[in-house]
């Protein structure tokens, strides 16, 4: 899953479920990064390799990005204050903005290698010692990815799916290091291990805009899926006092999504019991979405007001 992917509303847990799988993500990822970072160290100082030089400034990222969302993380967790009434969820996205950067600056210092050994190659030694390494760096971070996606599926986090959008490229970038040493050091095509870590570094440029497309999605509260809107919609309208509804507005902040509706009811209805149906509907789109914030305005049917005008492509409440 990628940052800005629609998840299943039915996977949404509690706030205090998925702040301890989201920590124990955390947790995951910062030893993983630190297993890989000693093994390819090891291996770049036996082998001389670019590739290899660029899947260990890669594990270095990842340490930093995961460090960066252990950090973030505790903060969108914290519970709403007298300065944030809306809580602290955006901590999230702006984890993934600084993921991003991150990224994008090992990208740069790789391109920079890789052309410097392109004019001036060198022969790659102990290829067999880098192979078995990037072999172990495969496994391990299978078994990483395994464990973010299913806490990822349960949580709907941003900055879980940034770490696990940057793992997942590690993937390639290791099957690619792989066959640079094999080509390198075993045919002796040692202009193939820098133009591989040239390629690795753009692969690494792309994996960045993905995760900083994501975040910039909720920094610019952008609205939910629309299949989610068109269900709250529905959730809505099962209620039989409401006749229609109208002015749908949602955003997300790291785990809690924002809902605002305007229910039209009978005119000749009671403010107490407007207010009861209101609770009612609520109720019902909590059910259905355990970690939304749901505000509800009540209308009478068929009284004309202001209401706001979008662009057809944004009107759809």
């Amino acid at each position: 899953m990628t940052p800005g992917d629609a998840t299943p509303p039915g996977s949404a847990i509690s706030s205090e479920q998925a702040g301890r799988l989201m920590r124990r993500a955390t947790y995951a990822s910062v030893t993983v990064a630190a297993v890989l970072i000693a093994a390819k160290a090891a291996a770049w100082l036996l082998t001389g390799s670019v590739s290899v030089l660029s899947s260990l400034l890669d594990s270095l990222l990842d340490l930093a990005a995961s460090l960066v969302n252990l950090i973030a993380i505790r903060t969108a967790l914290t519970p709403p204050d007298r300065e944030h009434r809306f809580g602290h969820g955006k901590a999230e996205p702006l984890a993934g903005l600084g993921q991003s950067a991150f990224i994008a600056g090992s990208a740069a210092l790789l391109a920079v290698e890789a052309i410097q050994r392109i004019f001036n190659p060198t022969p790659i030694e102990n290829s067999d010692i880098g192979i078995a390494v990037m072999v172990l760096s495969i496994v391990v971070t299978l078994v990483l990815l395994r464990y973010q996606r299913s806490v990822i599926a349960r949580t709907r986090s941003l900055a879980i799916s940034a770490d696990e959008l940057h793992y997942r490229s590690d993937l390639i970038l290791n099957f690619s290091v792989i066959v640079s040493l094999i080509l390198s050091g075993v045919f002796g095509w040692h202009l193939l291990d820098p133009a591989f870590g040239a390629a690795i570094a753009l692969w690494i440029v792309y994996s960045a805009w993905q995760i900083a497309k994501g975040s910039l999605t909720q920094l610019m509260d952008h609205e939910i899926p629309e299949a989610d809107r068109q269900r709250i919609r529905e959730i809505a309208m099962a209620h039989g006092e409401v006749q229609a509804v109208h002015d749908l507005r949602t955003r997300e902040a790291g785990q809690t999504s924002f809902v605002q509706i305007h229910l039209e009811m009978a005119p000749e209805m009671t403010l107490l019991r407007a207010h009861a149906v209101s609770d009612e509907v609520e109720a019902s789109i909590r059910a259905a979405y355990p970690q939304a914030e749901v505000i509800i305005h009540q209308d009478p049917a068929g009284v004309s007001e202001m209401h706001r005008v979008y662009p057809p492509a944004q009107a759809s409440a």
